[in-house]
C-alpha cells in the first residue's frame, strides 16, 4: 500500500489544533515510518479477521518498535515553537483510517484537558512528559483530576475513544529540555487537528 508522507506544523488555537502546512514531503521514503504504517495496517487486518486479537496492543507494540529506531524523525520534524507545542504530521493512511504525528514540547507546554473522539496511542521518544489523568463528573459537567504520572522515554500508551480516558499531557515547566512524542490517531490526516480531542472543562 502506498503511503502519503507529509510534514506539517500545527499549533494549538483556542478551540483545537489548526493545521498550518510547513512542507510537503510526499516523495520521502522513511523505512522506520513505513514499517510503523505496515504494522498498523496489519493491526487493522488482524482485528477484522479475529475479534479476539487486541488492536490496541498491536498499536502499542508498533509504537514501541518505531521509537527505538533513531531514523524515525528528521531534524525538521523535531522543530519546536516557543509559544505552543507543535504537531508535525508524518504520515496519513490513504484509506483515512489513521494519521501519525510527532509532537514537540518545550518546557511548560501542555495539551488542554481532553477526552478522545477516536482511538489513539502515543510513545515518548525524547525528554519526559507528565500525564495528568481525570474522571468525568456528569453531575458537575467537568473533569476531576485523579492522579499524575511521569512518562519517561519509552513510555507507551493506547486508549479507545470516549471519556473513560481523559487526560492532559505536557512537558513540566521545570524540565531541562524539550520533549518529543509519537502519536497515532484513528482519523484521516486532514482531520488530525479537528477530530481527535474532546476538549473538557476541569
Amino acid at each position: 500500500m502506498r503511503l502519503e508522507h507529509v510534514s506539517r506544523l500545527a499549533r494549538p488555537s483556542s478551540s483545537a489544533l489548526a493545521a498550518s502546512p510547513a512542507a510537503d514531503c510526499a516523495a520521502l521514503r522513511n523505512p522506520a515510518l513505513e514499517r510503523l504504517c505496515r504494522e498498523i495496517d496489519a493491526a487493522f487486518a488482524t482485528a477484522e479477521a479475529d475479534s479476539r486479537a487486541s488492536f490496541g496492543e498491536r498499536v502499542r507494540l508498533a509504537l514501541q518498535r518505531a521509537i527505538a529506531d533513531p531514523g524515525l524523525l528528521r531534524p525538521d520534524q523535531r522543530v519546536s515553537d516557543p509559544r505552543n507545542y507543535c504537531r508535525h504530521l508524518l504520515a496519513a493512511d490513504p484509506l483515512n483510517r489513521y494519521a501519525i504525528a510527532a509532537l514537540v514540547w518545550e518546557p511548560g507546554q501542555a495539551s488542554p484537558v481532553h477526552g478522545h473522539r477516536t482511538w489513539c496511542g502515543y510513545a515518548v521518544i525524547d525528554g519526559a512528559l507528565e500525564e495528568t489523568l481525570y474522571r468525568w463528573d456528569a453531575v458537575a459537567h467537568r473533569a476531576i483530576e485523579t492522579r499524575r504520572h511521569p512518562r519517561a522515554p519509552g513510555a507507551v500508551s493506547y486508549v479507545d475513544a470516549g471519556r473513560g480516558a481523559i487526560h492532559q499531557l505536557g512537558n513540566p515547566a521545570d524540565a531541562a529540555a524539550r520533549a518529543v512524542s509519537l502519536h497515532v490517531y484513528g482519523v484521516a490526516g486532514e482531520q488530525i487537528a479537528t477530530h481527535v480531542n474532546d476538549l473538557l472543562a476541569a
